[in-house]
Formats: structure tokens, sequence, C-alpha cells
């Protein structure tokens, strides 16, 4: 019932997304991560990838399964010819040979004849020394390969929708903060003119403000074409261009996450990484391979029939027969087996070397990610510090450059500390929310319900 629910709402979400794009009503659409994620879900090439390689091995599995069942063909051909073989044999076959067929001019030149025939023939393998049996098995551990692949290639989408979009609200508050610099930087302008008209401070003030709004403003340049392209990378991530009106539904804001301990986060991914859980099963599938190439040895039993109707013209009567039978096939020289069999050898020794790479792969991932994200948090809170010392130091420069105790240059020193203070909390916010989504993905435990997603 929730699975129900869930996936009423998703389409919910994409309809309102998309057919309200669409509309000449002028109204601001909103974007949550958790739309973002559903949407990307939905459009994602990645997802489309993995999916269609899902379905292809379930195919393989319905193929394998069709070596159980009997192979039967129906023919229809049409034939006309004076070839002597030919003849003798077809007058044969319809019924219509005669004593004077018999004659050596008749034999050696027959008239021309034609030949309508229809066939139904048919082949079963009885036993095939368990060939069939490893091939099936083979095919539904790749289609379990390719179910675990879906699962991971969604969370590494879910991992990227996530940071695209932290990513974008990065981008847009930095343009917020560029933009209040410059109106800083303006005042300051303004400032430095009064005080320079008044003789309170020098024309040097003046173009230091000046040449210092100029920066800002370059700055805030940049700052919004940074979000642009933030947004690109988001469409880019979801698989379809957003809508122009659609928008974050909130700013970056700074948020508390949930403790992880490194060894459970580790055995955690032991047991959940879906792309661990792959390699086991495609060793699994190498061993399948291996029986498989073994097999080919051994004896085959195979039954075979047909049944057949000549006739003069397509509607004329004429002669049927049918013939049935069974055979053994052992191949006595099996040169070419044996090549399969040592590459299918080397191919598991391979995946197994692999598997041991990949457990090692993943416990490093694990502690790479946790570190980075212990890292952030500590970092932000560092920088929730530097940002009150930052602002307290500001106002007492700025209230003593008001005074005339202090240069523009200390002002404008103080200045590029608060902001640079400022700049560092956002981006350890930013890096604090990617941290912990890229260690859930590191645990295998990344989805559309983690709570970086929800939250």
């Amino acid at each position: 019932m929730r699975n129900l629910i869930r996936k009423s709402n998703r389409l919910l979400v994409l309809s309102g997304l998309f057919l309200l794009a669409a509309s000449s009503v002028a109204q601001t659409q909103r974007l949550t991560v958790s739309q973002a994620v559903a949407i990307a879900l939905e459009k994602s090439p990645s997802h489309k990838i993995a999916l269609a390689e899902q379905i292809a091995a379930g195919a393989g599995v319905k193929e394998a399964k069709t070596a159980y069942l009997p192979h039967v063909a129906f023919s229809e051909s049409a034939m006309a010819g004076n070839d002597p073989v030919f003849a003798f044999g077809t007058r044969l076959r319809q019924g219509r040979f005669t004593a004077n067929d018999f004659a050596l001019n008749s034999l050696n030149y027959p008239d021309t004849i034609g030949d309508f025939n229809t066939k139904v023939g048919g082949q079963w393998t009885l036993f095939d020394s368990f060939s069939t049996k490893w091939q099936v098995e083979r095919a539904g551990l790749m289609k379990k390969s390719a179910d675990l692949q879906l699962t991971r290639s969604d969370q590494e989408l879910v991992y990227r929708v996530v940071a695209s979009y932290y990513n974008l609200m990065f981008a847009a508050k930095q343009a917020e903060l560029a933009e209040q610099t410059v109106k800083t930087a303006d005042a300051l302008v303004a400032s430095s003119r009064a005080r320079v008209e008044s003789g309170m401070a020098v024309d040097s003030d003046l173009l230091s403000s000046q040449v210092n709004l100029a920066s800002r403003q370059q700055e805030l340049i940049r700052a919004r074409s940074a979000v642009s392209l933030a947004r690109t990378q988001l469409e880019t991530v979801l698989g379809t261009p957003l809508p122009p009106d659609v928008q974050l539904v909130e700013a970056l804001k700074d948020k508390s996450w949930p403790d992880v301990v490194l060894t459970e986060a580790e055995q955690q991914a032991k047991k959940q990484r879906a792309d661990l859980q792959q390699v086991s099963t495609q060793v699994a599938a190498q061993q399948t391979g291996v029986k498989l190439a073994k097999a080919a040895f051994g004896p085959q039993v195979n039954v075979f029939g047909s049944w057949q109707r000549d006739n003069v013209s397509l509607f004329a009567n004429g002669n049927s027969n049918w013939v049935a039978g069974a055979e053994l096939k052992i191949d006595l020289f099996p040169s070419d087996k044996l090549a399969r069999l040592q590459r299918e050898r080397a191919m598991l020794t391979r995946a197994e070397a692999y598997q041991q790479s990949a457990q090692d792969n993943v416990r490093l991932d694990v502690r790479r990610a946790y570190y980075e994200y212990d890292a952030a948090r500590q970092m932000l809170d560092v920088a929730r510090s530097s940002v009150a010392q930052s602002e307290e130091s500001l106002r007492i420069v700025k209230n003593r450059y008001d005074s005339g105790l202090t240069t523009i240059t200390d002002m404008l020193r103080a200045e590029d500390a608060e902001r640079a203070s400022r700049n560092n909390y956002w981006q350890s916010v930013y890096q604090y929310a990617v941290s912990f989504a890229a260690l859930q993905l590191a645990a295998g435990d990344l989805n559309s319900q983690s709570p970086v997603v929800q939250q």
C-alpha cells in the first residue's frame, strides 16, 4: 500500500511539474530534493540504461529456458526442373512413378517436372549432459546481477541529484552574498565620498572604496554565472530541462545530520552494497560457466522427425511421408571445448580476484567518505565561530573608521575577512550535507527515503 501511495505521489509531482510548466499561467513552481530525485529516476539516461540491461537479462533467462523445448519448423517450397535425379525422386515422392518411367529415355531425358513441397519438422534434445541446466542457472545469475546493477545505479543517481541540488543552492547563496557585498561596497563609496567632501578623509579613501566596489561587482557577475551553470548541471543529472519558472523550494540552510560510527558503516556496506553483491553474483555465474564448459564434453541425445507432402501443383493431390529417429552425439576430438574450458577457468580466476579487489575498495570508499564527513562536521563548527568573530571584528573596525580612528585599508581588510568567513561557512554547510550523502552512498544505504533527500 505504501509503495502504491509513493508511486501515486511521484506521478502527481511529475504531472504538476511538467504540465504546469507548459501552461500559460505565470506562477513560480517549487522543486524539492525528493521531487528532483523522483524526476531523475524517471528521466535520467543512466537509469534507462540500467533498466534496459535488466530487461535484456530477463529476456536472456527466457531464451536459455527455450533449450528445454522442442524446436518445430514449417516450410513451403516450390521447385521445377528436368534434372534426372530430381525428376526421378520427385515422381517417387509424389506417388506418380509408373513402369514407363523406367525407360532409359525417360530416365536420361525426363520432361520438366514441378513440385510443391510442404514440410513440418522438429528436433528435441532429450539429454545434453546438463548443459541447458547450467545455462539457465547462469542466465538467472546474470539477471540477478542486472537487478543489483540497477539498484546501485539508482543509488549513484540519487547522490548525483543531491550533490547537484545542493551545489545549486550553494551557488544561489553565493550570489546572494555577492549582492549584499555589492550593496555594502556601494554604501562605503557613498560614505567615503561624503567624508572626502567634508574634509575628514583624503581622495585615496574614495578611490580605494571605488576599486573595492568594482571587485565586488565582478564577484557578483561570476556568482550569477555559477548559478546558471549549476542549474544546467542539475538539469543534466535529471535528464530533462527544467521550466524557466522552477525554483528551489528553500535556500541553503545549516542542518544537522545523524552521527555515524565507522565500524557500523563498514559492516553495513559489506551487507548492503549492491555492487559488492553484484560482484559475488558474477563470481557464482562464472563458476556456473566452468560447469557449463565441462558439460560440453558429455554425450548428447536428440530425437527428430519430419512430415512432408509433395504435390504436382499447389492444390493438386500428391503423396506424403514421414521420418523419425534418434541420435547419440559424442565429440571425439573436443579441442575447441578444451580451449573454452581453459578460458572459463581463467575468467573465474579473474572474477575472484576482482571480488577481493572490490571488497578492499568498498572498505576504502567507506573510510574516505567517513573521514570527509567527519572533517566537514568539524570544519562547520569552526566556521560558525569564525563568522561570529569576523562580524564582531567588522563592527568594531567600522565604528573606529566612522570615528576617524582607523584607515579605510583596515576597514576593507575587515570586510574581506568577514566576507571570507561567511563564504567558508556556507561552503562548510554545503560540504557537510553532500559528504553525508556520500557516506550513505558508500554504505549502500542511500535512496529516495534517506534523510538528506527528505529533509
